[in-house]
């Protein structure tokens, strides 16, 4: 006989990929306000916010149940340490978006393999124990670090620009969208592939935002840009209730 138990992470809906994007360009343009604005720079500006994530992600592992509001938070120091960890990586140690990209690749590879080979199952469903936790979000840390590094790789190397890069990464999840609603592919990596490619186009709409005229942004003020993003998702949170995962036993 199944019993129903509930995982610490929100079910996958509309709402959920909503607020993800907007985590996400939060944690670009509040990346870029603390290691530019202030003028921290890349290496400062990611200790920062790893000790944030490190203490979000604890205070997430000793939560008894699914807390969105903590959740949510520690998606978003993910996300803004993932971007001045990938900028440190590509511009401070040289490697540039290319091999930032492919490094970054490679760590979110290794990460989802351990996971799975560990525990036997990567499905967001079973978040519910600290050790699936902790894969969890080394998984999602190196996710969003990679999205960082693959949003500058489209916009600056590949040269198509802000908006160049949210019709490649906005398209290529509505690919994805379209292989869930009419395929049977595994949930599970459609969940990852979606939730990777959220962050670039998180990415390049931060940079859009906050980047100068010159540069194809829209020059808007970091802090003020940060804020609004950061009330936008306190208000769909708070308006959208959302309920824990379920999984069967």
């Amino acid at each position: 006989m199944n019993t129903q138990a509930f995982s610490k992470v929100p079910q996958v809906t509309l709402v959920f990929w909503l607020i993800k994007i907007l985590a996400t360009t939060l944690g670009e343009v509040g990346g870029d306000a603390v290691s530019m604005s202030m003028n921290l720079g890349y290496l400062v500006g990611t200790a920062i916010f790893f000790v944030l994530f490190a203490a979000a992600v604890c205070a997430q592992i000793l939560a008894r149940g699914f807390r969105p509001y903590l959740y949510w938070a520690t998606i978003v120091a993910s996300t803004t340490v993932g971007t001045t960890l990938a900028d440190f990586a590509d511009r401070s140690l040289g490697i540039g978006y290319t091999g930032g990209s492919a490094l970054l690749l490679s760590l979110l590879a290794i990460s989802l393999y351990a996971w799975h080979k560990t525990l036997g199952s990567i499905a967001v469903e079973t978040v519910a124990e600290p050790k699936a936790e902790a894969f969890y979000w080394l998984t999602i840390m190196f996710s969003q670090t990679l999205g960082t590094a693959l949003g500058d790789w489209v916009a600056d190397t590949a040269a198509l620009g802000y908006v160049g890069g949210m019709v490649v990464f906005g398209a290529s999840l509505a690919i994805v969208a379209a292989l869930y609603l009419g395929t049977r592919f595994s949930r599970t990596a459609l969940f990852w592939a979606a939730f990777i490619l959220t962050r670039p186009l998180g990415a390049v709409v931060g940079d859009f935002l906050d980047k100068p005229v010159t540069h194809g942004g829209l020059e808007l003020s970091r802090y003020t840009a940060s804020l609004t993003l950061a009330a936008a998702i306190a208000l769909f949170v708070y308006v959208f209730p959302q309920r824990a995962a379920a999984r069967a036993h």
